[in-house]
């Protein structure tokens, strides 16, 4: 069973729309939404939610129609949100008791080790908690009640590097369990990179990309050469010149004979493919 199914998903605001989105999240795998600010993550997440309507499509998360019975679903879902948000007055500890009450599954141990493992203390109050150590206790809250799918709306933001990479690590030992999923969005793209299992690409409400992460990887090449050797290039995925020369992303086997190439990380190919759609990117 796929633990998130999307077809041709559309939502229409005023100067914004979600465009007849596509997207597969196979169970026991973690799939990166990268996505310039604006680009519909967030939206895209409250409509998997079922958080607001959607105009057209299907949507199922774990199975089920989100808009069938899933409240029932829910409970195997733990959801850290861009901004974390709870009373202020609750310590860390009563914000335990709290959802010890809304989840049926609730696991106060494993609460109290993550708490432990990200650095949090029982006592604190919830207004007195860094934006970061917020996202921690989001993070927590998701993993206590032994969810089988994680969504997580930048939910390394505001976390320093070292706690990230702790955090990214719990990520990865929760999909050990083929049962479990995670879906993340992230403008950290070497988040997502370390992570994920698959990528995919938003630009304004549009799938530009979905594939495995190491597939897109092998698939795609950085080639490097004068001004004129890149204009003259057919078929790049994105170009970008500087004084000094050109360098273009385009798949491994369309690489011009005599011209230097090298692999392509995430970012890079994101940002290539992304100015390649608006025109060249000029430094």
């Amino acid at each position: 069973m796929n633990a998130i199914e999307i077809k041709n998903l559309t939502k229409t605001y005023d100067g914004f729309s979600i465009n007849d989105l596509n997207l597969v999240l196979p169970s026991g795998c973690i799939m990166g939404l990268i996505g310039e600010n604006g680009a519909g993550k967030s939206t895209t997440i409250k409509l998997i939610l079922n958080m607001i309507k959607r105009d057209g499509g299907e949507i199922k998360v774990l199975g089920r129609d989100n808009r069938d019975g899933f409240g029932e679903v829910k409970e195997d879902i733990g959801v850290v949100p861009d901004e974390v948000g709870l009373p202020g007055y609750l310590t860390v500890k009563q914000i335990g008791k709290l959802m010890s009450l809304t989840y049926k599954n609730w696991d106060s141990n494993a609460y109290e080790g993550y708490l432990n493992m990200l650095g949090l203390t029982e006592k604190k109050k919830f207004m007195e908690l860094s934006k970061g150590m917020k996202m921690k206790l989001g993070i927590a809250i998701a993993m206590s009640h032994h969810p089988r799918l994680l969504i997580l709306d930048e939910a390394t933001s505001g976390l320093d590097p070292v706690v990230r990479d702790e955090v990214i690590d719990m990520f990865s030992e929760f999909t050990r369990d083929e049962n479990h999923s995670v879906l993340i969005s992230s403008h950290i793209v070497s988040d997502l990179e370390k992570l994920c299992d698959y990528i995919a690409f938003l630009h304004n409400g549009s799938l530009l990309l979905c594939e495995e992460k190491d597939a897109l990887k092998d698939e795609y090449r950085i080639v490097r050469g004068t001004r004129k050797e890149i204009e003259e290039i057919v078929g790049a995925v994105g170009k970008k010149f500087t004084p000094y020369g050109g360098e273009a992303i385009m798949k491994k086997d369309s690489v011009p004979e005599g011209l230097e190439s090298g692999p392509v990380d995430i970012e890079q190919l994101f940002i290539f493919t992304v100015k390649g759609r608006e025109g060249e990117l000029k430094m």
